[in-house]
């Protein structure tokens, strides 16, 4: 009769080797498009006190610091598009997560069939350097004058002046600080609404040197 062999295990005593991780091989994703993500989604409200409207913007950022400017990107057939034009005035209004579920509405129904301040419960307000309102319950309200309309394709750029900013006194600390990562604002990620994560470290975290320890 045969023996069978045992077979004795490798030695497993020691460090093991780390496993070789191949890089990631990347692919030409089907053609050129926004991929510029997350970004904010915010709600733009324009208009006049009497008859308000609110646009929900994605194509929205800061172009310049001194003088403090920012554009938003409209699709031409919007109704809020002849508004702002013709006026040369909106307020770009945060969002939150409890004002998430508003952002959304005011991006799917247009301002010509409905009141959206009235439908979503939303308080227009009176700007202190633009005649249109800004919104209430919005933790931070930038007033805008608009400076040039730039005509692109699909969308027009409204590049804009900072005239105003007002915000929730809610979040100003006992330093006067406005706490802005408490507010609980949500970002926008191809298609997606998200809130903000947890924090990674604030400017200049990665030359700051670390505090010396204190010797007992």
């Amino acid at each position: 009769m045969k023996t069978k062999k045992i077979r004795k295990d490798k030695k497993t005593d020691g460090p093991s080797k780390p496993a070789v991780r191949r890089p990631h091989r990347k692919v030409l994703f089907d053609k050129p498009g926004n991929f510029l993500y997350p970004i904010p989604a915010v709600m733009v409200s324009c208009g006049t006190m009497e008859k308000p409207n609110i646009i929900t913007i994605a194509w929205t950022g800061t172009i310049c610091s001194d003088p403090p400017m920012v554009s938003i990107s409209v699709r031409p057939e919007r109704y809020s598009y002849g508004i702002i034009k013709e006026s040369g005035e909106f307020v770009i209004n945060l969002t939150t997560k409890k004002l998430s579920r508003a952002c959304d509405y005011c991006g799917v129904v247009s301002g010509r069939d409905v009141d959206k301040f009235a439908e979503t419960g939303l308080t227009p307000a009176e700007s202190r350097t633009v005649a249109c309102p800004s919104i209430q319950e919005s933790p931070a309200s930038i007033e805008c004058k608009v400076r040039d309309v730039i005509h692109l394709g699909s969308h027009d750029m409204f590049t804009a002046e900072v005239t105003g900013v007002t915000v929730d006194s809610a979040y100003i600390d006992s330093k006067n600080r406005f706490q802005m990562n408490k507010t609980d604002l949500v970002a926008y990620s191809h298609g997606t609404y998200l809130t903000l994560g947890k924090e990674l470290g604030t400017f200049g975290f990665s030359v700051r040197k670390k505090p010396a320890k204190k010797r007992r």
